[in-house]
């Protein structure tokens, strides 16, 4: 299935009193991983909405925590397609300091049409299920690799 993966700097404001990543950070990220990896594939979120009125809401999202994070760290969300069901898309991300995986989980995303301020679940083209099912990686962000989220 398709994958991306990009990098990030832990910023100060990311952590608690204790000087650890607060949780919610994760789930941050996933979103931006998310955003991210569409952007990879050609399906950008705003090209969505705007040629096709197409939006991705998450559904369901799920992350276990397994070691800590700091201020100034440098990790590298990796995102793959886990899941491509009639209306959904399930991406599983994984969170890494170096070779030390820090956390993981999942977003579960519908396929939703916004139609005169209404909002459906549609039906995944089969075309965009085919690109989804690939196998490899996305193509890789231009931008300065340790973004500041």
């Amino acid at each position: 299935m398709k994958r991306n993966e990009f990098q990030l700097r832990v910023n100060f404001g990311d952590t608690d009193a204790a000087g650890i990543v607060y949780y919610p950070n994760y789930f941050k990220w996933f979103d931006i991983a998310g955003h991210q990896f569409f952007r990879s594939i050609g399906l950008a979120p705003a090209k969505l909405i705007k040629e096709y009125s197409i939006i991705l809401p998450l559904l369901d999202v799920r992350c276990t925590f397994e070691q800590p994070l700091y201020y100034d760290d440098i990790i590298t969300i990796k995102t793959e397609v886990v899941e491509v069901n009639r209306k959904t898309i399930k991406l599983k991300h994984e969170v890494y300091r170096e070779d030390t995986r820090t956390g993981h989980g999942y977003e579960l995303r519908g396929w939703v049409k916004e139609e005169n301020g209404k909002k459906f679940a549609v039906p995944i083209p089969e075309e965009v299920k085919k690109l989804l099912q690939e196998d490899g990686f996305g193509e890789r962000a231009q931008i300065n690799p340790w973004l500041s989220a």
